[in-house]
């Protein structure tokens, strides 16, 4: 009898008491070792029961849904052999079955501890009730090693915007097609409304064991308002669902991207105007090659910028098409209207193929891929400025504000912002690798191992724009060294091809210009001279050819103003350069 109202006591804990009942249990041995029983209840007090009768089936009923078994009391309960009365109900009668990790819901009790009238907590009475909203066909709860393994709401929850308004776009569409009234479309948004409040005040409470960013929100839009919240999943499929979130979402990181590549853009550019004439070394393989400006080098980075700019545009446009509607992969036979949650959502319209919908993250992948090449322009950026600052080069100088030191040595100031972006990179890349791996052997339609491209895609993210917004500052806050550069710039006979030049425009072929200009700073390096210290005696004792015109095509600043061609380093041509980037980005003030 103790047993009996110590189970009834766990589910009336708002409405019944153990008190008011008596209770009478008939057990009969089973030859396997198990147990039958035959349970009845009466009430005590006629004027509490009859209307609550049913709670106590309806508990059982759950029991048997979780398969919350308590072994070896009660695996399974037999009718009465009492007559039913309105204050006297015959149980339904349930199958035993092995009672397997039951105890994730419902605590395991002894046959002492179910006697006892002490009520279960709170959180053990949430438990008895909750239930996986997919879990109707099965009869076994998950293991806590699966639901710990399983669960992703630990990162999908940074898609509860996203989540929130395609089903708050779903409801509406829902409503227009007679899916639901409008009275639940009302509920349904006003409690969307309230859980976004929620989760942005932080109160929202996210639960490991309902999954996910979709399970959360979904059942605490019951919690809130009830059976109206139980029609917002009519048509819909959380494959449809997930990558419906994540096209949105990656929508608006593109555009924060796009935003912080145009913030370094202007910052390079104004970099460029206030050092405007200076002339450095060009570098291949390390090595000395020619006389640049400052500025033509900078706007080189701002071009590869733009190209990933536009690499991030071409992938929004293809990434912007609609697949909710397209439910788990096959679509759906109720009347949606896929067009008016698509136009809702501010795409371009539905997408064609339900399958191809909730198939491939390729969009993910692109947008990984145009990260990473963007990743990497920034990892060069940052090694030719690491490189600058060094004492062997000191081309350039970084502020306090972004520089870092020694914890063992006083003197050193370090540019750990560039190196940092150097190595961040790799991760960038590192995500794109794993997406890359995670999709590659998938069958069609969706995968579970689908829900592995998030962590990629938002560190990804992250990265990249923390790499963008630090370069930025650096560029900010870095001088360069003018008198260094001078001092150091006439090494490495960076006028030999203007020289190559002047044979050619006297005539003679490219490849005999070579050779002569390299005999000529073969002379040099035996002398230990530029170019334009040779005297004309000895260019000439080199070849006739040379004349007193010469003199003009030697030195770096005559170099570099020799330099014509469209898009080339000469001063004219940069001048344009600026002109077109200042007018492109709206740049005020220089």
């Amino acid at each position: 009898m103790g047993a009996a109202a110590g189970l009834f006591h766990v589910y009336g804990r708002h409405t019944l008491h153990s008190r008011t009942l008596a209770t009478s249990i008939t057990y009969c041995s089973r030859w396997d070792g198990g147990m039958e029983c035959g349970l009845s209840v009466a009430s005590t007090s006629p004027s509490h029961f009859p209307a609550r009768s049913n709670y106590l089936s309806d508990y059982l009923l759950r029991m048997n849904a979780m398969r919350a078994l308590y072994h070896p009391v009660l695996p399974s309960f037999a009718s009465s052999t009492r007559s039913p009365t309105p204050c006297h109900r015959r149980l339904p009668t349930f199958s035993a079955a092995p009672r397997r990790r039951a105890d994730r819901w419902i605590p395991a009790a002894a046959p002492e501890a179910m006697a006892s009238t002490q009520p279960w907590t709170a959180q053990e009475q949430e438990k008895a009730k909750e239930a996986k909203l997919w879990g109707g066909r099965f009869e076994d709860s998950v293991t806590d090693a699966v639901e710990r393994f399983s669960e992703s709401v630990s990162f999908d929850k940074a898609l509860y915007k996203q989540d929130i308004m395609g089903s708050r776009a779903h409801a509406r569409m829902l409503a227009h097609q007679g899916l639901m009234t409008v009275s639940d479309r009302d509920s349904i948004l006003h409690g969307l409304d309230e859980i976004e409040r929620r989760i942005e005040a932080g109160e929202f409470v996210w639960r490991m064991d309902r999954e996910d960013v979709h399970m959360n929100i979904e059942a605490a839009l019951t919690d809130i308002i009830g059976e109206p919240a139980k029609k917002l999943h009519t048509a819909r499929s959380r494959n449809d669902q997930v990558v419906t979130d994540l096209r949105l979402w990656c929508r608006e990181a593109i555009d924060k991207i796009v935003a912080s590549i145009k913030q370094l853009q202007v910052a390079l550019i104004k970099l460029g105007l206030n050092n405007e004439g200076l002339i450095v070394p060009g570098y291949t393989h390390l090595q000395r090659a020619q006389p640049v400006l400052l500025q033509h080098l900078l706007l080189s980075y701002v071009e590869q910028l733009e190209r990933d700019v536009g690499r991030l545009v071409d992938c929004k446009d293809r990434m912007n098409f609609c697949p909710l509607g397209a439910c788990a992969l096959a679509g759906t036979g109720l009347p949606i209207d896929r067009f008016l949650t698509s136009d809702a959502l501010g795409f371009t319209a539905p997408m064609r193929n339900s399958i191809d919908a909730v198939s491939d993250r390729d969009f993910v992948l692109e947008f990984l891929s145009a990260n990473s090449i963007a990743a990497v322009h920034l990892s060069r950026l940052g090694e030719e400025w690491v490189l600058w600052a060094s004492e062997e080069f000191g081309f350039l100088t970084p502020s306090d504000s972004v520089s870092t030191g020694s914890s063992i040595m006083p003197q050193k100031k370090n540019p750990d912002p560039m190196e940092l972006v150097r190595g961040k990179s790799a991760r960038v890349v590192g995500d794109l690798m794993t997406l890359l791996v995670l999709c590659k052997g998938l069958p069609q339609a969706y995968n579970r191992d689908l829900q592995e491209d998030k962590e990629p895609l938002f560190d990804s993210v992250k990265t990249v724009l923390g790499m963008l917004e630090v370069t930025t500052e650096f560029a900010q806050n870095i001088t360069f060294n003018h008198a260094r550069i001078q001092k150091v710039l006439p090494a490495g006979h960076l006028d030999a091809t203007t020289l190559a030049d002047y044979l050619v425009n006297k005539g003679l072929p490219f490849r005999t210009s070579h050779e002569i200009v390299g005999r000529c700073v073969a002379l040099c390096v035996a002398r230990n001279c530029q170019l334009s210290e040779l005297p004309l005696d000895q260019l000439q004792g080199i070849n006739s050819i040379f004349k007193e015109d010469v003199y003009d095509f030697l030195g770096v600043e005559n170099s570099v103003n020799k330099f014509s061609s469209y898009g080339s380093t000469g001063s004219e041509c940069v001048a344009e350069q600026l002109s077109f980037w200042i007018s492109k980005l709206q740049i005020v003030d220089g």
